[in-house]
């Protein structure tokens, strides 16, 4: 497979001494990334059971279970934020294990406790553990030789990763209590800690003069960043609303909790195809009609009445960002070869995710579902003019992955 890099990117000071070297991992360090990459979005995944088994199980108010999840994704958000820009300067392969066994200790405590507070606290230390993790890992993808394709393969494997978690831990819920989502967070979390001390894979630099030689990111790669954020943002608000918009349409809850299934069963596609067509599709272009494709479906979705159009359109609403989101993460870290712009993809996502559900019931409890359509299609404008900014001079090269 061959790597989409555009003139300007081939121009960029990458190509200088002493700047990052693409590099290729092997086989036990690509593993080692793609369980980093599940276990660091574990949120993505399993949010909807997280909130429900608060709720339900911990019998906390709907605002205290989201209280506690928000603090776990600010906590992520905050420390991708403060590593991404100093990724070069960090031992990846030190920070990937620390991250998460530091997140599984946090996790098996709340697993031991009750009381709130404490709780809270414990949320916000997993966070800012896990978004280290994940910062370092999205940033040593984005040093591979090809960076689109080992994302392509991350989010396929997070897809198999959804349906096993989704799969299997509802059941032990159910017989153990609440308690057991919160070990098998600590699982997780081990897990990949072991699996990141034993080959979280290294990368080099031309010297180690490496980290004082970079630039300021290019105005290009924060635009592109904001657009990562902004489908981020609709994704989350739609998203968190999806379930409750068919229940309370009278689509009943075996036909709404089979859509949901559908849609799990459906996000194993997207990163798979975003792979395969990396050099057969204009990346800026995909990029492009990403928030278009995903604004008419959040319309479509909120706005019908009718089953089918609904079941389509919430089965699909996911894989739209995946593959968008792959072919974005390819072009910004060829834009940016030090890796810094796609280590801050936590902060992107999980923007979204902690103000999503926020404003969405915001939007909803004053202008009903029909608002979060409304609402997608100016951010969705947004997000086009920001991807407008990417460098269109893009051609195939022949590099080898």
């Amino acid at each position: 497979m061959v790597q989409n890099i555009t003139a300007d990117a081939a121009q960029q000071p990458a190509a200088q001494a002493g700047a990052p070297v693409a590099t290729r991992y092997g086989s036990l360090g690509v593993l080692a990334l793609l369980v980093a990459h599940c276990a660091g979005m574990v949120d993505l995944v399993a949010l909807p059971v997280w909130v429900g088994t608060l709720i339900g199980d911990y019998h906390l108010d709907p605002q205290q279970a989201g209280a506690l999840a928000t603090l776990f994704l600010v906590g992520a958000v905050a420390s991708s934020v403060f590593l991404s820009p100093r990724l070069n300067r960090l031992q990846a392969r030190v920070i990937a294990p620390t991250g998460f066994a530091v997140a599984a200790v946090a996790f098996a405590v709340t697993a031991a406790t009750d009381r709130y507070e404490l709780m809270a606290g414990l949320h916000l230390v997993a966070g800012l553990s896990v978004g280290s993790s994940l910062s370092v890992t999205h940033g040593t993808i984005g040093r591979s030789l090809n960076p689109h394709r080992l994302f392509a393969m991350a989010g396929l494997s997070l897809g198999c990763f959804a349906i096993a978690f989704l799969g299997i831990t509802p059941g032990l819920i159910a017989a153990h209590g609440g308690r057991a989502l919160f070990h098998v967070f600590a699982g997780v979390m081990a897990v990949a800690a072991f699996i990141s001390a034993m080959a979280f894979p290294a990368t080099r630099s031309r010297d180690t003069g490496a980290a004082s030689a970079e630039s300021r990111l290019d105005r290009a790669v924060w635009f592109g960043m904001i657009g990562v954020a902004c489908m981020g943002l609709t994704q989350a608000m739609v998203f968190a609303f999806m379930q409750r918009i068919g229940l309370d349409r009278g689509f009943g809850f075996s036909a709404v909790t089979g859509v949901l299934i559908a849609l799990g069963l459906v996000n194993l596609i997207p990163a798979a195809l975003a792979g395969f067509l990396e050099s057969r599709l204009p990346g800026v272009r995909v990029v492009q009609c990403g928030p278009l494709a995903q604004a008419v479906i959040a319309v479509t979705l909120t706005q019908s009445s009718a089953f089918a159009p609904y079941a389509v359109c919430a089965s699909v609403f996911a894989a739209v960002m995946i593959f968008s989101h792959t072919f974005a993460f390819g072009i910004l870290a060829r834009l940016d070869r030090t890796g810094r712009a796609v280590a801050a993809t936590p902060a992107m996502l999980m923007t979204g995710a902690a103000i999503g559900p926020i404003l969405g019931g915001t939007l909803v409890k004053h202008f009903g579902y029909g608002s979060l359509g409304a609402a997608a299609v100016a951010i969705a404008a947004i997000a086009i003019f920001c991807f407008s900014r990417l460098p269109h001079r893009a051609r195939n090269v022949g590099v080898s992955a």
